[in-house]
Formats: C-alpha cells, sequence, structure tokens
C-alpha cells in the first residue's frame, strides 16, 4: 500500500528488541516502541496515510495485556487486508537472557514473585510460541553484540547504503599545538611544500587558492592526494557497513594553517562529491 512498509518488532525479553528499534531509527525508520494492540491497526491506517511513518518499526512485547492470544490473529487480519506488514522476531537462548538480565539488574516481566528468572524466561518462551510461528525473520542474538544486533537490522531493512549515514569531520590542526586525542585517522603533511617560506603565501591560509595551487604544484602533492583519495574511497564504505555513524580524520602540519587545511578542503570536496556528510574544522589556522 503506497510504499508502505511496517515491521513489527518482538521477541524474547532480553533478545535486544530496544537495540533492534534503535538501528531501524538509525536507518530511517519511524519508530513506536509499546504500541497499544488496541492501536495497531489505526496506526497501519495512519502509516499509509503519511510520508512519515511510511516505513515504520513497531515494537510490541508480551507486556502489552492479551499480546500472545490476540496478536496472530490480528496479525493475520492486517496482512489480509493488504498492508505490507512483517514481523522480525528476536530470540535468544535462556543462558544468555540470564546473564543480560544477571548484568543489568533488571526484572524479568514474568519472573515475579516466588518465580525464578530461568522460570520466567521460559514460561515467556513457551507462551511466545505461536507468535514465533507467524514470524518473516527470525534473528537469534545469544553471540550478538549491541553492534552485531544493529549491522543485521541494516543488511536486512536498509534501502540502501544512503540508509546508513556516516558524518565525516575533518580536523586539521599544528603539531606545535599538540594532536587532538579524538581522532580515528591521522595524516602527518609535513613532508608536503610548505607555504610558511614563501613571502606572499605567508600571511594567508590554506582556504586560499593561490596557497593550495602552491602545495598541490608538486608531483608527490598529486600523487598523495590520489593515493588517499583511493584509501578513503575504500576505508569509509566499510567504516558505515559495520554501523559506524561518525568518523574523524586529522590532517595536521606543523602550524595547522597551510598544509593541513589545504587539504582538508580538498578532500572534504571530493567526499561531499561522493555523498557523504562532511564537516571541516580548522583547530589551529588562527592561532
Amino acid at each position: 500500500m503506497n510504499g508502505t512498509r511496517l515491521v513489527v518488532v518482538t521477541g524474547l525479553s532480553g533478545s535486544g528488541r530496544s537495540a533492534a528499534l534503535k538501528a531501524f531509527e538509525d536507518i530511517g525508520f519511524y519508530c513506536v516502541d509499546n504500541l497499544p494492540l488496541a492501536l495497531l491497526t489505526a496506526f497501519a491506517g495512519f502509516a499509509v496515510q503519511s510520508d512519515q511513518a511510511a516505513r515504520s518499526a513497531i515494537g510490541i512485547d508480551i507486556r502489552e495485556k492479551g499480546f500472545t492470544d490476540k496478536f496472530p490473529a490480528l496479525y493475520g487480519t492486517l496482512k489480509a487486508q493488504g498492508y505490507t506488514i512483517e514481523m522480525l522476531f528476536l530470540d535468544a537462548s535462556d543462558q544468555t537472557i540470564v546473564r543480560r538480565f544477571s548484568e543489568t539488574r533488571r526484572p524479568h516481566p514474568l519472573a515475579k514473585g516466588t518465580t525464578s528468572l530461568l522460570d520466567g524466561i521460559r514460561k515467556e518462551r513457551e507462551a511466545l510460541g505461536e507468535v514465533k510461528k507467524l514470524a518473516d525473520r527470525i534473528i537469534d542474538t545469544s553471540d550478538y553484540t549491541v553492534h552485531d544486533l544493529r549491522q543485521a537490522v541494516e543488511r536486512q531493512y536498509s534501502a540502501s547504503d544512503t540508509d546508513r549515514p556516516m558524518v565525516v569531520t575533518l580536523v586539521t590542526f599544528g603539531y606545535k599545538y599538540g594532536v587532538p586525542y579524538d581522532l580515528d585517522l591521522l595524516f602527518d603533511l609535513r613532508f608536503l611544500p610548505n607555504p610558511h617560506f614563501v613571502p606572499e603565501l605567508r600571511p594567508k591560509t590554506g582556504e586560499d587558492a593561490s596557497v593550495r595551487d602552491y602545495i598541490m604544484a608538486g608531483s608527490d602533492s598529486k600523487e598523495f592526494l590520489q593515493k588517499l583519495r583511493e584509501f578513503l574511497e575504500y576505508l569509509l564504505p566499510r567504516y558505515r557497513r559495520e554501523g559506524k555513524s561518525y568518523l574523524t580524520i586529522g590532517f595536521g602540519c606543523t602550524g595547522g594553517k597551510h598544509r593541513s587545511v589545504a587539504l582538508a578542503v580538498v578532500v572534504a570536496e571530493r567526499l561531499r562529491e561522493s555523498g557523504y556528510e562532511v564537516i571541516v574544522k580548522h583547530r589551529d589556522m588562527g592561532a
């Protein structure tokens, strides 16, 4: 219906539903957690009419009263009515869930009073048996980290790589003022021609075209820029595939005014042409 895609995210408590919903949100889904079952049909109708909610992930679990009894029939009815709705069921081993609840010290919804945690888990597993049979996709998160689960959601539900945005920040600096501590990648540019020793260029910065032309005139500079571009074209998609949302790249020269600034400006232009969101920060340019 009109490009609508609804994903119901459910499963065993402690199997990663909250983390999965965050992953859906990161790839552009409209996310609703703990939606009352009585509102599911109304929400499906809303999604069909809304561009914002056309792709939605809906978190519902056993804490919703009547979920195990009412959801299977309701889910079948929505499919029969033509809604593009599917279910992601998250599972995990008893041992894994016991460990996760022990680490977080949160109470299990079915382990109350004299019921042990393990008994509560087994009771929930049995209660969700019929729901699990209806699942369009089951992910066992027993051996997953939060990052693994995020990658699994992205692989299965991203429409394209552009659903996994990564902001690239280019930081320029001068080594004589110290190296920034929060860099993922660092390139030392002190081997490039230094405009500081050219009187007419010394007062200018790497943002000036004449400074960039001077730095990039040599064959070493051109070769380095080409190899750097190839390296980033290879590396950045792999960072993005691993779920990295932010990448910080440092460019350093002696004073942080000429070479680092010039290269960052050129690299930023190339990355933006490739579709990346780029932020440039010149830490020491005015020092």
